[in-house]
Protein backbone atom coordinates (compact mmCIF):
# COMPACT_ATOMS: atom_id res chain seq x y z
CA UNK A 1 0.00 0.00 0.00
CA UNK A 2 1.05 3.59 -0.91
CA UNK A 3 0.74 6.59 1.55
CA UNK A 4 1.07 10.33 0.23
CA UNK A 5 0.51 13.13 2.36
CA UNK A 6 0.45 16.72 1.77
CA UNK A 7 -0.40 19.86 3.83
CA UNK A 8 -1.07 22.74 2.10
CA UNK A 9 -1.97 26.54 2.42
CA UNK A 10 -5.13 27.66 0.57
CA UNK A 11 -5.47 31.46 -0.39
CA UNK A 12 -8.03 33.97 1.67
CA UNK A 13 -11.54 33.27 0.44
CA UNK A 14 -13.90 35.30 0.88
CA UNK A 15 -17.24 34.46 2.81
CA UNK A 16 -19.08 31.67 0.65
CA UNK A 17 -18.55 28.48 -0.73
CA UNK A 18 -15.84 27.93 -3.15
CA UNK A 19 -14.69 25.06 -5.79
CA UNK A 20 -11.37 23.94 -5.11
CA UNK A 21 -11.00 20.61 -6.76
CA UNK A 22 -8.32 21.72 -9.39
CA UNK A 23 -5.94 23.21 -6.70
CA UNK A 24 -6.69 19.67 -4.73
CA UNK A 25 -5.65 17.93 -7.88
CA UNK A 26 -2.45 19.70 -8.50
CA UNK A 27 -1.38 19.49 -4.99
CA UNK A 28 -1.25 15.28 -4.83
CA UNK A 29 -0.09 14.37 -8.33
CA UNK A 30 1.15 11.30 -6.57
CA UNK A 31 -3.13 10.03 -6.91
CA UNK A 32 -2.19 8.48 -10.30
CA UNK A 33 0.18 5.90 -8.76
CA UNK A 34 -2.96 4.48 -6.98
CA UNK A 35 -5.15 2.10 -8.93
CA UNK A 36 -7.84 1.61 -5.70
CA UNK A 37 -7.61 3.66 -2.78
CA UNK A 38 -9.16 7.01 -1.18
CA UNK A 39 -7.91 10.96 -0.76
CA UNK A 40 -8.98 12.27 2.64
CA UNK A 41 -9.24 15.77 2.95
CA UNK A 42 -9.09 17.65 6.15
CA UNK A 43 -9.20 21.05 7.50
CA UNK A 44 -7.57 22.78 10.47
CA UNK A 45 -10.02 25.13 11.91
CA UNK A 46 -13.47 25.40 13.59
CA UNK A 47 -14.82 28.39 11.16
CA UNK A 48 -14.39 26.93 7.68
CA UNK A 49 -15.62 23.25 6.53
CA UNK A 50 -15.30 21.09 3.45
CA UNK A 51 -17.77 19.10 1.65
CA UNK A 52 -18.74 18.04 -2.20
CA UNK A 53 -21.44 19.18 -3.98
CA UNK A 54 -22.42 20.67 -7.38
CA UNK A 55 -19.53 21.78 -9.50
CA UNK A 56 -20.95 22.99 -12.75
CA UNK A 57 -23.93 26.17 -11.51
CA UNK A 58 -22.37 28.91 -9.09
CA UNK A 59 -26.05 29.86 -8.23
CA UNK A 60 -25.82 26.03 -6.33
CA UNK A 61 -22.73 27.93 -4.28
CA UNK A 62 -24.28 31.38 -4.01
CA UNK A 63 -27.88 29.13 -2.33
CA UNK A 64 -25.99 27.18 -0.06
CA UNK A 65 -24.57 30.40 1.33
CA UNK A 66 -28.13 32.04 1.61
CA UNK A 67 -29.55 28.73 3.31
CA UNK A 68 -26.71 28.64 5.97
CA UNK A 69 -26.58 32.21 6.82
CA UNK A 70 -30.96 31.93 7.23
CA UNK A 71 -30.48 28.75 9.07
CA UNK A 72 -27.25 29.96 11.29
CA UNK A 73 -27.68 33.46 11.87
CA UNK A 74 -25.69 35.91 12.94
CA UNK A 75 -26.51 38.15 16.05
CA UNK A 76 -28.48 35.56 17.76
CA UNK A 77 -29.26 36.69 21.69
CA UNK A 78 -28.10 33.31 22.87
CA UNK A 79 -25.00 33.10 21.61
CA UNK A 80 -22.35 33.74 24.15
CA UNK A 81 -19.05 33.21 22.33
CA UNK A 82 -18.89 36.68 20.49
CA UNK A 83 -15.34 37.38 21.10
CA UNK A 84 -14.42 37.86 17.27
CA UNK A 85 -17.45 39.33 16.37
CA UNK A 86 -20.59 38.48 15.04
CA UNK A 87 -19.46 35.58 12.50
CA UNK A 88 -17.61 34.10 15.15
CA UNK A 89 -19.92 31.52 16.73
CA UNK A 90 -22.54 30.75 13.12
CA UNK A 91 -19.13 30.24 12.13
CA UNK A 92 -18.34 27.59 14.32
CA UNK A 93 -22.13 25.55 14.07
CA UNK A 94 -21.97 25.70 10.44
CA UNK A 95 -18.03 24.19 10.11
CA UNK A 96 -19.58 21.48 12.61
CA UNK A 97 -22.79 20.78 10.29
CA UNK A 98 -20.92 19.91 7.24
CA UNK A 99 -17.37 19.13 8.92
CA UNK A 100 -13.52 19.05 8.32
CA UNK A 101 -13.34 16.69 6.23
CA UNK A 102 -14.36 14.60 3.48
CA UNK A 103 -13.21 10.78 1.84
CA UNK A 104 -12.93 10.34 -2.10
CA UNK A 105 -12.22 7.01 -3.86
CA UNK A 106 -9.67 6.94 -5.69
CA UNK A 107 -9.90 4.56 -9.02
CA UNK A 108 -7.40 3.71 -11.69
CA UNK A 109 -5.67 7.01 -10.29
CA UNK A 110 -8.21 9.66 -10.48
CA UNK A 111 -10.59 10.67 -8.08
CA UNK A 112 -14.43 8.73 -8.46
CA UNK A 113 -16.47 11.74 -7.93
CA UNK A 114 -19.73 12.30 -9.97
CA UNK A 115 -20.04 13.88 -13.01
CA UNK A 116 -21.31 17.22 -11.18
CA UNK A 117 -19.18 17.09 -8.36
CA UNK A 118 -16.62 19.35 -6.64
CA UNK A 119 -15.16 20.00 -3.56
CA UNK A 120 -16.12 23.20 -2.22
CA UNK A 121 -13.96 25.07 0.70
CA UNK A 122 -16.70 26.17 2.66
CA UNK A 123 -15.59 29.81 4.30
CA UNK A 124 -17.69 30.94 6.84
CA UNK A 125 -16.28 34.57 8.16
CA UNK A 126 -16.20 37.13 6.91
CA UNK A 127 -12.16 38.45 7.48
CA UNK A 128 -10.15 35.54 6.98
CA UNK A 129 -6.34 34.91 6.07
CA UNK A 130 -5.39 31.32 4.94
CA UNK A 131 -6.11 28.00 5.49
CA UNK A 132 -4.34 25.23 5.99
CA UNK A 133 -5.85 21.59 4.94
CA UNK A 134 -4.09 18.19 4.94
CA UNK A 135 -4.49 15.71 1.90
CA UNK A 136 -3.94 11.90 2.42
CA UNK A 137 -3.87 9.56 -0.60
CA UNK A 138 -3.47 5.82 0.05
CA UNK A 139 -4.00 2.57 -1.71
CA UNK A 140 -2.39 -0.12 -4.49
Amino acid sequence: MKFYQKEIELQPYKRGFHLITNHVLSSIPEINQINIGQLQIFIKHTSASITINENADHTVREDFESHFNKMVPENAPYYKHTYEGSDDMPAHIKASLLGTSINIPITNGKLNLGIWQGIYLCEHRNHVSSRQIVITAFGD
